[in-house]
């Protein structure tokens, strides 16, 4: 199975002949600028995070967040995120990359693990808002959503290496994989499943949160991580080139996607039997501190009026 794969990865010609019958595409997954190699796949999770960015900057003021803290956050963010996602991807392949220490750093080769980048922007974020005297949870809240782009436009980067499918199968929507001698083998498209997923996800927070769902600072990150956690805990049930623990059958992101969607699930349950008066919400604290300072400047213009 794994000689299969490796041989018709990377110059495979991919249809999706049971929803568009012969059409077929052949991606390059590469191409030359100024006399260098740009990868499509870093190109892609870089286009995820520019429009996640941007969207997240044009919402920042429902989660009481400022742009420009925004901005400071995702400085930190993105280069920390990236080698965040490596390490993880590299240090469950140690002893692979102990024997080829110079591709550690070929991140355009694909290997990039997004509970690694997760991990390390929760980490940054808590920080950074800790110094900033801003509630993590509501940043949390309001990076989700940019979270959420960057998964649905990133996966389309495995898509242009051919990685990140599943097992064979005869499914409706298999993913055909051709070789140039002919040879081909049908595949779960688990990249497709995964955008699709998201995206659905992101379409429901986000009228969630336009019907004023959120009821305190933390629950749209919880609705996250339990939508992503469940469907993660099946797609990576499909797919052929999982991480495992050690020398076990365990996929680390299967259990972890496991565990991250029941604990989700647990808190989301708990906090919707307690009261969670819309004051303590930071969007409205910010909102109540900016109503008393634009009254404290009325009193003082009455005073000086007063005076003169």
């Amino acid at each position: 199975m794994e000689t299969a794969f490796e041989t018709i990865q990377r110059t495979s010609t991919i249809s999706f002949p049971g929803l568009f019958g012969s059409f077929s595409i052949n991606p390059p997954a590469s191409f030359s600028l100024f006399g260098r190699s740009i990868y499509f796949y870093g190109v892609i999770i870089a286009l995820g995070f520019l429009l996640g960015i941007t969207y997240c900057a044009k919402r920042s003021a429902r989660f009481g967040i400022r742009e420009d803290d925004l901005y400071d956050l995702v400085l930190w963010l993105i280069p920390l995120s990236i080698l965040g996602a490596r390490l993880y991807f590299v240090l469950f392949k140690l002893d692979y990359y102990i024997a080829n220490p110079g591709e550690i750093l070929a991140i355009w080769n694909g290997g990039l693990a997004i509970y690694g980048g997760v991990i390390a922007g929760v980490i940054v974020m808590i920080l950074v808002c800790r110094h900033k005297k801003i509630p993590w949870q509501a940043m949390l809240d309001l990076i989700v959503y940019g979270l959420l782009i960057g998964q649905i436009l990133g996966r389309w980067g495995n898509f242009m290496n051919r990685e990140a499918f599943g097992a064979q199968t005869d499914i409706f929507c298999r993913m055909q994989l051709t070789a140039t001698d002919g040879s081909f083998i049908c595949v779960h498209p688990t990249f497709l499943y995964e955008s699709l997923w998201n995206l659905v996800g992101l379409i429901g927070l986000v009228i969630w949160e336009k019907k004023g769902g959120r009821r305190y600072d933390g629950q749209a990150a919880l609705g996250y991580f339990f939508w992503y956690g469940l469907g993660r805990t099946w797609i990576e049930g499909l797919r052929t080139d999982s991480l495992y623990i050690g020398q076990t059958n365990i996929r680390v992101s299967q259990l972890l996607s496991a565990v991250l969607c029941l604990l989700s699930l647990t808190l989301l349950i708990v906090n919707a039997r307690r009261k969670h008066p819309p004051e303590e919400l930071y969007v409205n604290r910010v909102a109540a501190a900016a109503v008393q300072i634009a009254e404290g400047e009325n009193e003082e213009k009455k005073e000086d009026t007063q005076h003169e």
